[in-house]
């Protein structure tokens, strides 16, 4: 059957969908009370491994279940409410006990009876109790964030965390592997909290792609963070939430990918839990292919913007080879009822090959000028390594939630690249003493002479990066629905880059020291921090009001080789900044899962280090990236209105937001010498950033067949600002260009995700997106979407999964845009990755051959009957 064939059949059993409305915001979470007890033989005897299921009458969602130790004994926190209590243990009857959670503290013993014809098994010697309920939704709102479980996302099987961000609302990733929210590419990335060696110096595309889909319990979006998150990313954070098991016994999962373009990946999630310790590992590696492809067109046009004076095209194909392994280990131990102290340690390794070819086309309107056909083939390479380890510590006061716990993380990485160049240009020499006239006329050529000119360079790059983050935080109960928290971080962040780059420009002739890509900086960060925040409940009311403090100094100290005595040789910039962020949250409801939500907060863009770097890379010579050493961080001023509705069958979730950026930092592009066809791009502060519009995002169970999860997105922006930059026109004088950056406009973005139940072990699923154009003064952005398609099937009595996943089904997403600067236009295009499918299989394993399962229920579509893998709850 070939491709075109199975597109065929998926479309025709797709029904006419429609985007679901819908869009999240923050629900005040409601307090939950600890509690503990015990369950007892009639003989009044301990009965260890028991489960113990709490199931909440008013709303399922609330009900939560777990395991007796081996003294019989069980915590958990509940939300308070009538209970139906539920104990299961092997060779004893099962009890239904009907109870009443008002507050914290002991509920006292429940007893079992023994079972008529009881085996002659101990229940103390079953350690590998499993209890199976079903899953919740697979999005839903918390108090100052949104939750997304991949575990039901087919399309993301056997792939990586930039897969997984694909599906996830309120988050697009662009075609060159850019994450952004809400149009806003400023978004910060934490792994289980904080930054993580894994994502290693860049958090670019490469580190995400590091991060397998299987080993994600869940993302959490926070579009809006509260004082107690670190102020950084002004369009919000993504904290990626790796799955620890907390089952009894050994368990675990491994999962293997091929795919194509070629793509290979085996990865294992095991742990291992008794007593008072529990253990864990996860890991695994991967190679990848992909091709990326670039397309230049420059116009440059007379100052009247009339005549064509020079034209450009040029093409980038970059083929990509990359392997990456990553392992983490680590332990929890339970000291007392009272404290417990976690260690674990990371490393990742991230190497890669780049076979390049980019072929510079020329065309000139005017004589005197040469036409050069150039061709640029390059191989660099590519290798990273990271280590990261996390010590932590916890405190209970009591079980009503006063609590205080401390984390040290110490992380490293280092990176090395190195990229050969070869360059050959085919000129053809136009010799004429005319020019243009007035009225744009030119004479004929006179003569043309043949050229042929060769260059060859290379560049290598070190850059390494120390961290030290250290937390406090600290959680006091006030009455029953009132609670303080306080806290303290530091973090300290030394970045080193070394550059050389050489070139000659001829064959057979010995390499010379390019100065200004030859260079080496050190940038130190620290920061400090402290928030306090309260947050309350009257009646119907809820407000949470935070105050986070953050005094940082970051140092800058820059030096190349460069002679020339109009480039600038040491930087020594060192600038401090002490900046309060409040945070307010406000809630309402109108019923049980139905509530209004308003809240504010002030964030920070600090510029990323490489692009403090004046000179970095010549790879792609006509193309250069110029850091600014005296870039300033950008501040936001962030406003949301929304409403969340979550009822049985589907959820909603709309919300008004304004943002608001000053010293707004923007990448732009300009020429130094309009006689040349060479573009810089560099990051300035450019005036203010005005957002605004409606984001919503939704689930329906349509039919037990069909389930959709759809976002949207409406959002308006208005830019002020403009930027000067001196350059030699056509004629060799040198003059100041002024370019605006202002501009407003609309935009959307649209993603709906249909998954089709074919029976209790088949499921297949559709993704669509869309993101529409945008414009400014500057640039005009084209309208984007594709269509991905995944499938799913339950093996080997549950303990398998095989999945069928492929991305860009027709081939479409790349992104397109036409840049107006004040010498032309440059119109570009980029695809990062074609086409791709692959297919995965899983399969899970346990310690034991006893389940115990919770008492029957009715089906429901977002529980995990297709069999995919959740290992991270405590379920």
């Amino acid at each position: 059957m070939n491709q075109t064939e199975i597109i065929n059949i998926f479309t025709k059993k797709t029904l006419g969908l429609t985007f679901v409305l819908s869009a999240a915001a923050f629900a005040f979470a409601q307090e939950k009370v600890g509690i503990s007890g015990s369950v007892v033989n009639k003989s009044n005897q301990p009965v260890p491994y028991a489960s113990v299921t709490f199931s909440n009458k008013a709303n399922k969602l609330l009900s939560d279940a777990t395991l007796t130790d081996e003294k019989g004994q069980y915590k958990l926190d509940l939300t308070p409410g009538a209970y139906d209590i539920t104990v299961e243990a092997i060779d004893y009857q099962k009890s239904v006990i009907n109870k009443q959670i008002t507050a914290a503290g002991n509920i006292g013993a429940l007893s079992i009876e023994p079972e008529k014809s009881a085996t002659n098994i101990k229940t103390g010697d079953i350690q590998g109790v499993v209890i199976t309920a079903p899953s919740t939704k697979p999005y839903k709102v918390e108090l100052d964030k949104r939750t997304y479980d991949p575990s039901q996302d087919i399309i993301s099987k056997g792939g990586n965390l930039q897969d997984v961000l694909q599906n996830v609302p309120s988050v697009e990733v662009d075609t060159d592997g850019t994450v952004s929210m809400r149009g806003s590419s400023n978004v910060k990335f934490l792994i289980n909290g904080k930054p993580s060696a894994l994502l290693g110096i860049s958090e670019g595309s490469n580190a995400l792609q590091s991060i397998p889909a299987d080993q994600i319990e869940r993302i959490e979006v926070i579009t809006n963070p509260s004082s107690k998150f670190e102020a950084s990313g002004t369009s919000g954070i993504l904290n990626i939430i790796l799955k620890k098991s907390k089952k009894v016994g050994f368990n675990g999962s491994v999962v293997g990918t091929l795919g194509y373009q070629p793509r290979t990946m085996l990865n294992a999630n095991l742990s291992w839990r008794k007593n008072k310790w529990t253990w864990f590992v996860n890991g695994g590696g991967g190679y990848n292919e992909s091709t990326t492809t670039n397309r230049n067109s420059n116009i440059n046009y007379d100052k009247n913007q009339k005549f064509q004076l020079l034209r450009s095209d040029q093409e980038t194909k970059n083929k990509n080879y990359s392997k990456n392994y990553n392992a983490t280990a680590g332990f929890v131990y339970d000291i007392d009822d009272k404290n417990s102290v976690n260690l674990s340690g990371t490393v990742r390794t991230f190497d890669n090959e780049t076979d390049g070819r980019i072929n510079y086309n020329y065309l000139y309107n005017f004589d005197g000028f040469t036409n050069p056909n150039t061709l640029r083939t390059s191989n660099g390479t590519n290798t990273n390594l990271a280590f990261q380890g996390d010590l932590g510590w916890d405190h209970k006061f009591n079980d009503k939630g006063h609590n205080l716990s401390t984390s040290l993380s110490l992380q490293s990485n280092k990176s090395n690249n190195y990229t050969d160049i070869f360059q050959q240009s085919d000129y053809l020499i136009k010799r004429d003493e005319s020019d243009l006239d007035l009225d744009g006329d030119y004479n004929e050529i006179i003569d043309i002479e043949h050229k042929m000119d060769y260059q060859i360079s290379n560049n290598s790059q070190y850059s390494r990066t120390k961290s030290i983050i250290g937390k406090i935080d600290y959680e006091l109960p006030i009455g029953e629905n009132s609670k303080l928290e306080a806290g303290y971080r530091i973090d300290s962040n030394n970045n080193f880059y070394d550059n050389t780059a050489n070139e000659a420009l001829a064959l057979n002739t010995p390499l010379s020291v390019l100065g200004k890509f030859t260079n080496v900086t050190n940038y130190d960060e620290l920061f400090n921090a402290f928030y306090l925040q309260f947050r309350s409940k009257i009646g119907k009311f809820g407000y949470q009001l935070g105050l986070r403090d953050e005094l940082s100094n970051v140092k800058v100290n820059y030096q190349n080789l460069d002679t020339d005595p109009k480039t600038i040789h040491s930087i020594n910039n060192n600038k401090n900044y002490n900046n309060l962020f409040p945070s307010v949250y406000l809630s309402y409801d109108l019923g049980k899962d139905n509530q209004f939500l308003l809240n504010y907060s002030r964030r920070i863009d600090r510029p990323r280090s490489w692009f403090l770097i004046p000179y970095f890379s010549i790879t792609d010579n006509q193309n250069l990236f110029l850091g600014n050493v005296d870039l300033n961080p950008s501040y936001v001023d962030s406003f949301e209105f929304g409403y969340s509705i979550s009822k049985k069958k589907f959820t909603l979730n709309p919300t008004l937001f304004y943002r608001k950026t000053t010293d707004d930092s923007k990448i732009v592009s300009y020429q130094e010498d309009e006689n040349t066809n060479v573009y810089f791009t560099t990051p300035l502060n450019l005036g203010t950033n005005e957002q605004y519009g409606l984001d919503f995002n939704g689930t329906a169970d349509v039919f037990p067949w069909l389930k959709l999860m759809g976002s949207f997105s409406l959002f308006g922006y208005k830019t002020t600002g403009e930027y000067s930059y001196n350059t030699i026109d056509i004629k060799g004088n040198d003059v100041t260009r002024i370019q605006s950056y202002a501009g407003d406009g609309l935009s959307t973005r649209a993603r709906l995700n249909a998954t089709f139940k074919v029976d209790k072990t088949f499921s297949f699923q559709l993704q669509g997106f869309y993101r529409g154009p945008q414009n400014t003064a500057s640039q005009d952005r084209k309208a984007m979407y594709a269509l991905n398609l995944g499938a799913s099937k339950t093996i080997w009595n549950g303990d398998g999964t095989l999945a069928f996943n492929m991305q860009d089904i027709f081939n479409t997403r790349s992104m397109r845009s036409v840049n107006y600067l004040a010498t032309g236009i440059r119109e570009s295009y980029m695809q990062w990755q074609p086409r791709q499918f692959s297919i995965s299989l899983t399969y899970r394993f346990k310690q034991g051959n006893e389940k115990v399962e919770q008492p029957k229920k009715k089906k429901d579509i977002n529980s995990n009957a297709t069999g995919d893998d959740q290992q991270g709850g405590p379920m």
